[in-house]
């Protein structure tokens, strides 16, 4: 079985308190992008060329985690202790989405593989304890069991899909190659309650986010890498009405209107992707 994960931005982010438990509670706004990895898993039935129950292979972009450490096998593991007789499968991921970079794409993997799993083997999971599995492998995983416009609140996983309507415009997302550490970038902010809600701002006219749409990592981060900071004034420069990093780093977006012609020029390692909403 093939499916497609796709990434995500944050519109707006806010860390709001540390918790007892060294987490962090946050709220955001999930919005799915569809640029896509490449996700296949099959049953194998000779168990015994399989390490650990399943095996996995990549192309595309280099993936450095090693296997044990990857999502997509992670989410087959949190189903096996539930279900032990689930079979022994073999995934090929290709990806395109890059990694490290605040586009959740291995979140989107594992979210995509339990729901592959889910299928493949009926195992009548529904979404609310698809997200309970989800939870267990990253934050920003049981939004992609959703993969609808999201404001999000707790570390991520309490959800309320929200209408927002981008269709009018188009998007344009750069990723330097920085790899950002999401554990430092979480360190480097103090948290705060916001003066004004996501929830509220983003029902605001998208040209009024720019002083009031706020990604709280962008201070750190931008003071650390002044080149993904000057990523973003690129953008504005270029006639976005909106611009911001997406999570924490170190993709940045700009949202433009679907007839403007934005003229933009970045290195040839940047990663760059114009996208319809």
């Amino acid at each position: 079985m093939i499916s497609f994960p796709n990434c995500k931005i944050n519109l707006g982010l806010n860390i709001i308190r540390k918790r007892a438990d060294g987490f962090h509670d946050l709220e955001t706004f999930f919005y799915p992008i569809p640029i896509n990895d490449v996700l296949e898993i099959i049953p194998v039935n000779d168990k015994a060329a399989v390490y650990s129950d399943v095996l996995i292979s990549a192309t595309g972009l280099t993936i450095e985690d090693e296997k044990e450490n990857n999502l997509c096998i992670k989410a087959y593991h949190s189903l096996k202790k539930h279900f032990p007789s689930l079979p022994a499968v073999q995934m090929h991921l290709h990806k395109r989405i890059p990694i490290g970079a605040g586009l959740g794409g291995g979140s989107a993997d594992a979210a995509f593989a339990l729901k592959i799993l889910n299928k493949m083997f009926d195992l009548h999971l529904t979404d609310e304890r698809l997200i309970e599995y989800s939870d267990d492998l990253g934050s920003d995983c049981p939004f992609f069991i959703i993969n609808k416009p999201c404001f999000a609140t707790g570390t991520g996983e309490v959800l309320e899909p929200v209408d927002v309507d981008l269709s009018r415009y188009s998007l344009i997302l750069i990723h330097p190659g920085i790899n950002i550490h999401t554990g430092k970038a979480f360190a480097q902010v103090t948290p705060a309650l916001p003066h004004r809600s996501i929830k509220d701002i983003i029902h605001l006219p998208v040209g009024e986010w720019k002083n009031e749409l706020i990604n709280d990592f962008e201070t750190s981060v931008f003071k650390q890498h002044p080149e993904i900071s000057k990523i973003k004034d690129e953008l504005y420069h270029a006639g976005a009405v909106y611009a911001s990093m997406s999570g924490s780093g170190s993709t940045v977006y700009g949202i433009f209107e679907k007839d403007k012609d934005a003229e933009l020029s970045f290195p040839a390692n940047y990663w760059v992707k114009s996208v319809n909403l």
